[in-house]
């Protein structure tokens, strides 16, 4: 039995809208696009998609600076019964030429600069090539301008592909989650339920669109509900705290909340309007959480997802948000702490591998079948290569991901519990903790430590300040103080890059 017609998610996300003036999305200069003029758009440049050859199925690629207009890319490219591919705006011409010739799409969207460079990758794989700049110009909307509204959306079931999200790729080669229709619009209604979002919300959306967050989770929860969003190129706190007397909700990863807190402008009275401030994408410091609440009489609502999965856990909307903790599974979504040899089911306060299941959970990795085999289990749990345990209340508390455990002299060492303790130390501001090799420990247990430059913390003291709170073998063999840590485009801390960086300092 086929599924109905409106499985394409855009269908999902628009029919029956019943009020084509209400607004969708507002520009800072000014402009107002109404939800009836967003369909429109997504309906003219899906014309221009079609008349480029892009068949149901065919991958649509995309690294353009955030506009409306890659918005409505990716709105089309859905509508289309394409398969939108996001890319990282930070991706080099080489790094480009691996996810073009892995994913095959039929067309490359790029920045005007970088058109030159991509069309040589793209005639590999015989892409065509378009352009959109940071102004949301370009030979796309200049076609897209005389191309008519209408457009029949194309007809997919749940299970069809609707994106496909590259992961970072921190160790080893970058895997393409593949996300159905399903997958993206069972999520986003299940947040719109549980996060109470209206009508009646605004959205400030400072995050990237080229990521699960802001792309899917902002986007698409905004839309479900009908709410608008005030759409900003980038992240720039002065602006957000003045935004505020007019929004209802804003979604950031940890890095916008420890910026906007550096301000004097941030008070309770700034933040009265506001409902709902969520944090994901890299893990909230509980320092943060405690200090935000201080300061404005909100709690941070933290939740936990995965470019695979999307969003599979949060803090409630009603009820305590746990500093340190992402909260309890969603409606529909299981979440289970595993032994990582035996795979046997742990029970509450175990540390081991989180797995999940539910209609959240991707596809699979885009032509790597061995590899998403082995990343599920045979009940359909899907092994998140994230540690962390379930406590007596059900609420997840993430430890760190699996590969960065550290085993020093045959002892696992969960680097989250040592770096809760530096944390916690004055004049520290955050803390990193890897395994390097070592000659007699297998790995040595090393702390990257950024501290407050008026602090006088030196190594010593850190070492001092840890002694007797934990065991000998979670001790630091060496701390280093350093001015920042190393950080991806969503704010997440790259371990690997400081275990290269100090891979040798055990083996002279």
């Amino acid at each position: 039995m086929n599924t109905p017609t409106n499985a394409n998610l855009f269908s999902r996300l628009f029919n029956g809208v019943d009020n084509p003036d209400r607004l969708a999305i507002e520009m800072l200069d000014g402009q107002r696009i109404s939800y009836g003029n967003l369909i429109a758009r997504a309906g003219q440049m899906a014309n221009v998609l079609a008349a480029r050859g892009v068949k149901p199925g065919d991958r649509v690629a995309a690294q353009t600076e955030k506009s409306v207009s890659g918005l409505v890319l990716y709105l089309a490219s859905v509508r289309a019964g394409a398969v939108y591919l996001p890319l990282n705006t930070a991706y080099t011409l080489n790094e480009l030429e691996y996810f073009i010739t892995d994913a095959e799409p039929s067309l490359m969207v790029c920045d005007p600069s970088k058109a030159e460079g991509i069309r040589a990758i793209a005639a590999k794989v015989g892409a065509g090539v378009e352009t959109l700049d940071a102004g949301g110009n370009g030979s796309l909307t200049d076609a897209a301008a005389g191309a008519p509204p209408e457009f029949e959306t194309v007809a997919r079931e749940n299970d069809d592909l609707a994106a496909i999200l590259y992961t970072s790729g921190t160790t080893g080669r970058s895997k393409g989650a593949m996300l159905t229709h399903d997958n993206l619009a069972s999520n986003s209604l299940a947040l719109v339920d549980y996060w109470r979002f209206t009508d009646k919300d605004v959205l400030i959306h400072a995050l990237p669109i080229y990521h699960t967050h802001g792309l899917f989770v902002a986007s698409n929860v905004t839309l479900f509900a009908r709410a608008s969003m005030i759409f900003l190129p980038k992240f720039d706190p002065e602006l957000i705290i003045k935004l505020m007397a007019r929004a209802t909700v804003m979604m950031g990863v940890p890095t916008f909340y420890t910026r906007l807190l550096q301000s004097p402008a941030l008070t309770e009275e700034a933040t009265a309007h506001i409902r709902l401030f969520v944090s994901g994408s890299a893990p909230l410091l509980a320092d943060t959480h405690r200090e935000w609440a201080a300061r404005t009489g909100h709690a941070v609502l933290e939740r936990y997802g995965m470019t695979e999965t999307n969003m599979n856990t949060s803090n409630p909307y009603d009820g305590e948000r746990v500093p340190g903790a992402v909260g309890q599974a969603l409606p529909g979504v299981s979440v289970r702490v595993t032994d990582p040899e035996t795979g046997k089911t742990l029970g509450p306060e175990h540390i081991g591998m989180i797995e999940v299941k539910g209609p959240n959970v991707f596809k699979g990795y885009w032509r790597m079948p061995e590899k998403t085999k082995s990343e599920f289990r045979d009940d359909g749990f899907f092994i998140t290569g994230d540690l962390g345990k379930i406590d007596g209340t059900g609420y997840v508390h993430i430890l760190g991901r699996g590969k960065d455990l550290v085993i020093s002299g045959g002892f696992n060492v969960y680097p989250k519990e040592i770096e809760s303790e530096i944390d916690a130390m004055p004049g520290v501001i955050e803390a990193a903790v890897i395994g390097v090799p070592h000659a007699d420990f297998g790995e040595g247990v090393t702390a990257v430590v950024v501290c407050d430059k008026n602090a006088g913390v030196d190594e010593a003291a850190v070492l001092e300040a840890l002694d007797g709170r934990l065991a000998k073998f979670k001790m630091p063999k060496r701390v280093f103080i350093v001015d920042e840590l190393p950080r991806n485009a969503m704010g997440k801390v790259q371990k690997n890059v400081l275990r290269e960086t100090y891979k040798g300092i055990y083996m002279k």
